[in-house]
């Protein structure tokens, strides 16, 4: 079988000689702690047989995304960026028809907050954050959640509040793959999944698990929840480029995630690794 082109729909850069990462703390992280660029990534994605990614923000500065906006604009890789404004502001409409309206700006598809370090575990359901959201969707643009497990049923309750905002759980919404535990990611992942409006990114699994010494069986149970619970067609390929660099090389990421889909068939897995990210964030890419 002929591998289909891949579209990588979540990875980052950073440049620490621009800004601080301030996420990067302790011995664990320490390989992140250098700067790491699009001249990094493409050749791996390239020959990972990568045609297009999406670019996701890393801090809650403004700067980031008209940063990520010109760099997607330069390059013929990223095809996406999910940046981030202050959700909060008043001005929040016109913050995002200023980001549009910049070099890049039509590369700008989706928004993302670092809800995971909010001490609210209800943050998403502040009334201010909900009309942020909402213009987040009259924007057009997509949502994504980077939430943990006890973060999923805000989140879910947010979704089904917001019907005409399509919401895309990063990560999995990070489940407990190290202690091996399912209980309550697994339910609460699932009552996300039964809103029409909720999407999820196979991604993230290797550095939720032991990263010295996972396996592939290790990430199935959580694979096959994540696929009966959305489905290929709302599940999409990302390689968390370079956080995996932890636990797995790139090339080693995707071919787990083509080992944990290949139940699918050749279909399925098309919507997974391509399919499913170019619909939910309007990619202009290569077709598959």
């Amino acid at each position: 079988m002929t591998l289909p082109p891949v579209i990588d729909a979540h990875h980052h850069v950073w440049d620490l000689a621009v800004r601080d990462q301030d996420w990067i703390t302790g011995e664990e992280l320490a390989p992140l702690r250098r700067t790491f660029t699009l001249a990094d990534l493409e050749p791996e994605a390239r020959a990972a047989g990568v045609v297009a990614t999406v670019l996701v923000q890393t801090v809650t500065v403004a700067e980031e995304t008209p940063e990520f906006l010109a760099l997607a604009h330069r390059s013929a890789l990223v095809a996406g960026v999910v940046g981030w404004t202050d959700l909060t502001a008043p001005g929040i409409g016109d913050t995002l028809a200023g980001l549009r309206a910049l070099p890049g700006g039509d590369r700008l598809v989706g928004l993302r907050h670092q809800v995971q370090g909010e001490p609210d575990p209800e943050w998403l359901l502040r009334p201010d954050v909900l009309r942020g959201l909402r213009a987040v969707a009259a924007a057009g643009l997509a949502y994504d959640l980077i939430v943990r497990p006890h973060q999923l049923p805000a989140a879910t309750r947010a979704a089904a509040l917001l019907p005409e905002l399509t919401f895309v759980l990063d990560h999995a919404g990070k489940p407990p793959v190290a202690r091996r535990a399912t209980h309550p990611w697994a339910d609460d992942l699932r009552a996300l999944a039964a809103l029409p409006n909720t999407v999820c990114k196979l991604s993230g699994l290797v550095t939720e698990a032991d990263p010295r010494a996972w396996t592939v069986e290790d990430l199935r149970p959580y694979a096959d929840t994540v696929i009966e619970a959305f489905g290929p067609g709302r599940l999409m390929f990302g390689s968390d480029w370079p956080v995996c660099r932890l636990a797995a090389g790139y090339t080693e990421v995707l071919d787990v995630a083509r080992e944990l889909t290949g139940p699918l068939g050749e279909d399925g897995q098309r919507s997974v690794l391509s399919d499913t990210a170019r619909r939910v964030y309007g990619l202009r890419t290569p077709a598959a």
